[in-house]
C-alpha cells in the first residue's frame, strides 16, 4: 500500500494533482490487512480522505474475486466507468470487470415482444418509445436500457418491455438463450470484480434469485460503499411487499396469454375481474400518500376490508382456472404459481399474527398504488446471520457511521457487533474552510410559522453570497412552503439567482444547471441529502431547515421504539439520535468537497443549543466555527468571496 499511496509512492509519481494523505494510506492499509485475513472490518473514512481508491486498490491487488456494492446507481456507474478503468490503467493489472444491475434494467425480448404484438399503448409518445426500444434490442449487444437515454425514466413503457422477479418465465422462455439478463450474469461469473448496487446486494442476500446466487460463495470479499444506506434497503428486503402494481402486472400478462393461447373466455374475464377488485381496493382508501398501522385499519375503513375480501376470492378463482388449464400450456403453468404466490402473499398480510415472528404489518398508499408491508421488527439478527453466513471479507465504508466516534448503533442495526470498526478523519481544514451559522429566535421546527422563518432567515444570507446554495429540507411539503414564499421574496428583492427544485427535473439536469450558473439556489429533499458532489465556488452555503428526525407516525419506527422502550431502552437516545445525527452527518457533507472549499452551513434548528441532546449532535458535526450572529457569517463570506 506504501508503494501506490506513499509520498513518493505510484499514484503521487502517476496520477495528476494527488495529494499524499496519511488517512488514506492508513484506511488501504487496513482494508488490505482485512482482506488478506479473510475478516471483515467498518470503516468510516472523512469527506476528502480518498477512501474510493483506499478500497479500491486493496480489492484489485489481492488476487480474490471481489463484488463491490454502491447505494446509488450515480457511483455504480462512476466506479465502473471512471475510477476503476483509471486504476487499472496506473497500476497495469490484468483484472476483469464487470457490471451488474436488477433484471429491470436489462430489456427483456419476451416481453417487448408481447407488448409489439398487443398494440395497446395509450398514447403516442409510448408508441415512439416501443419502436425505440425495439430498434436498441435488435442492435444492441447488452439491453441496459441506461444507454437509451433519450427514453426518460419515467416513460411507462419500461415496465412494459423489462421483466421481474414475478413475470420472468425463466428457463420456459423462448427468448432464454439470448436473454440480457443472463448474458450479464455470465459474463460476471467470468469476471474478477463485479459491481453492483445494494438492491441487487441484498434482494439476493434474502432472495438468491438476483443474479449473485452463485456469485456470492465464490467472491472473497464484498465490499459495501454508502454502507449507511444498507439498514434501511435491506429491511425493506427482508419484509415481505404486496403491491397493486404487481397484481395490475398479474391481470395484464393473465389478459394477454389468454388472447395469445386461443379464444380468450373466462380467463381474460377473470383477469378483467381481478384488475377493477385492484383498482377498487386502491380507491377504498384515502387519495395521496399515507402510512397505516395494520391495527390502525382493523375497526375502521371497512371498504378497505370488504375490497381486500373481494381481491383474495378474485385471485383464488383465478388460481383455481390457471391451475385447470396450465396442462395445455406452459405459459399458463408459470402464470398459475405467479398467482399462488401473491395469494400467499396476501393471505399472510391479513391473516398474520402481529408480533408474529417480530413483524410489522402496515400499508402504505400512493398516488395510484397500495403497498401492503410486512416489516422485520428487528433487522439486525437477520442480517447479521445472513451475511456472516459464508466465510469472506465484508468492508462497510462510508462517511458515516457512527455518532460521535461511536459505531454501535451501526453495528447493532447490522447485527455486527462483533465486527472492528475504525474511523479516519477528514482531512479538510474545517476551522478555516466553514462556518456553523444557528440563527437566533427561529419558531419550534413542528410550528406553521417554521417554513416561513427559515426562508426569512436565509434570505440575507443568500443575497450576501451571492446564491451559490442548497437549501435542505426533511419533507417535501416544507419544499413547496419555501419554494412559494422564495418565489415571492426573489421577485421583490429583484433576485436574480435561477431557482431550481427537486421533481421540477431530473436531479442530474438539476445539478448539471447548478454548476453551470455559478449563483444558482437548489431547494432540495432526500434526493440531494447525499451522493451529491459539487466542488468550487458554484456551492458555498448549505442551508438545512430542521434536524431529521424520523417521522414520528411511521409504523414501522413507531413498533421499533415500542420495542426499545419494552426492554428498557431509551428509544429517543438510542435510535432516533444516532439516526438522525447520521443523516444531519449526510446533509453536511454537501458542503465542503475539496481543500479549496469556503462555505457556510445553517441549520434552522433552535433544539440544535437549546436540547440537552443538541451538544452530542453538533459535536458529531466536523469542527467548524460556530456562531449565532448574522454578522458573523455576512464578514465570513464576504472574505471568501470567489475572485
Amino acid at each position: 500500500m506504501k508503494a501506490v499511496f506513499g509520498e513518493s509512492g505510484l499514484l503521487a509519481r502517476e496520477l495528476e494533482g494527488y495529494r499524499f494523505r496519511p488517512s488514506q494510506l492508513e484506511m488501504a492499509e487496513a482494508v488490505w490487512a482485512a482482506i488478506q485475513a479473510g475478516q471483515s472490518l467498518i470503516a468510516e473514512a472523512g469527506t476528502g480522505t480518498g477512501k474510493t481508491f483506499a478500497y479500491l486498490v486493496p480489492a484489485l491487488t489481492s488476487g480474490g474475486k471481489t463484488i463491490l456494492s454502491t447505494g446509488t446507481k450515480n457511483l455504480q456507474n462512476q466506479l465502473f466507468h471512471r475510477d476503476i478503468p483509471r486504476l487499472l490503467s496506473l497500476l497495469r493489472l490484468p483484472v476483469t470487470v464487470a457490471l451488474l444491475k436488477g433484471r429491470s434494467n436489462y430489456i427483456c425480448h419476451h416481453h417487448l415482444k408481447k407488448t409489439l404484438e398487443a398494440g395497446k399503448l395509450k398514447t403516442r409518445e409510448e408508441v415512439l418509445h416501443l419502436h425505440q426500444v425495439a430498434a436498441f434490442a435488435a442492435r444492441d449487444q447488452k439491453g441496459d436500457r441506461s444507454t437509451l437515454d433519450q427514453i426518460p425514466e419515467s416513460s411507462a413503457i419500461w415496465p412494459l418491455v423489462t421483466s421481474t422477479r414475478d413475470n420472468c418465465l425463466g428457463q420456459a422462455c423462448t427468448h432464454h438463450a439470448e436473454c440480457f439478463v443472463l448474458q450479464a450474469r455470465r459474463e460476471a461469473m467470468q469476471s474478477d470484480l463485479v459491481v453492483v448496487n445494494h438492491h441487487l446486494l441484498m434482494a439476493d442476500v434474502v432472495l438468491k434469485d438476483e443474479g449473485l446466487g452463485e456469485l456470492l460463495p465464490q467472491c472473497q470479499t464484498v465490499i459495501l460503499d454508502e454502507a449507511h444506506q444498507i439498514p434501511d434497503t435491506a429491511s425493506r428486503f427482508f419484509g415481505e411487499t404486496l403491491s397493486t402494481t404487481r397484481l395490475l402486472d398479474l391481470a395484464r400478462s393473465v389478459f394477454q396469454e389468454a388472447h395469445a393461447s386461443g379464444p380468450a373466455g373466462d380467463l381474460a374475464k377473470m383477469a378483467q375481474a381481478l384488475e377493477k377488485e385492484v383498482r377498487d381496493l386502491r380507491l377504498a382508501m384515502p387519495s395521496g400518500e399515507a402510512r397505516w398501522a395494520r391495527r390502525q385499519l382493523t375497526g375502521h375503513h371497512e371498504h378497505f376490508w370488504e375490497g381486500l375480501g373481494r381481491l383474495k376470492t378474485a385471485l383464488s378463482g383465478l388460481h383455481q382456472q390457471l391451475d385447470a388449464q396450465g396442462v395445455q400450456a406452459e405459459p399458463l403453468l408459470v402464470l398459475g404459481q405467479r398467482t399462488a404466490s401473491l395469494l400467499d402473499d396476501l393471505r399472510r398480510w391479513t391473516e398474520g399474527e402481529e408480533g408474529s415472528a417480530d413483524k410489522v404489518f402496515w400499508a402504505e398508499g400512493f398516488t395510484h398504488s397500495l403497498h401492503l408491508h410486512a416489516t422485520p421488527l428487528k433487522l439486525g439478527e437477520l442480517l447479521g446471520t445472513r451475511l456472516q453466513a459464508t466465510p469472506k471479507s465484508w468492508i462497510f465504508v462510508s462517511a458515516t457511521l457512527s455518532v460521535g466516534g461511536d459505531f454501535s448503533h451501526f453495528q447493532k442495526e447490522m447485527g455486527l457487533e462483533n465486527v472492528a470498526a475504525q474511523a479516519w478523519e477528514s482531512p479538510f481544514d474545517y476551522p478555516a474552510q466553514a462556518l456553523l451559522y444557528v440563527p437566533h429566535s427561529l419558531p419550534e421546527p413542528g410550528s406553521s410559522s417554521h417554513a416561513s422563518a427559515v426562508v426569512d432567515a436565509a434570505l440575507p444570507i443568500l443575497v450576501a453570497n451571492g446564491g451559490r446554495a442548497f437549501l435542505l429540507f426533511t419533507s417535501h411539503r416544507a419544499l413547496i412552503q419555501a419554494r412559494e414564499r422564495i418565489r415571492e421574496q426573489f421577485a421583490i428583492l429583484g433576485c436574480d439567482f435561477p431557482l431550481l427544485v427537486q421533481g421540477e427535473r431530473d436531479r442530474s439536469q438539476l445539478l448539471d444547471q447548478f454548476r453551470a450558473s455559478g449563483h444558482a439556489v437548489l431547494l432540495g429533499t432526500g434526493a440531494f441529502w447525499e451522493g451529491v458532489d459539487v466542488k468550487g465556488d458554484a456551492l458555498s452555503l448549505v442551508i438545512i431547515d430542521k434536524l431529521p428526525f424520523d417521522v414520528p407516525d411511521d409504523p414501522v419506527l413507531a413498533a421499533r421504539l415500542e420495542d426499545i422502550q419494552r426492554q428498557g431502552g431509551n428509544a429517543f437516545m438510542d435510535y432516533q439520535l444516532p439516526r438522525a445525527i447520521m443523516a444531519l452527518r449526510q446533509g453536511a457533507g454537501r458542503l465542503i468537497r475539496d481543500e479549496q472549499d469556503r462555505g457556510v452551513l445553517m441549520i434552522c434548528d433552535p433544539r440544535l443549543v437549546e436540547k440537552p441532546y443538541g451538544r452530542k449532535i453538533w459535536r458529531s458535526l466536523p469542527p467548524m466555527i460556530r456562531t449565532r450572529e448574522r454578522e458573523d457569517v455576512i464578514g465570513f463570506l464576504e472574505r471568501n468571496q470567489p475572485s
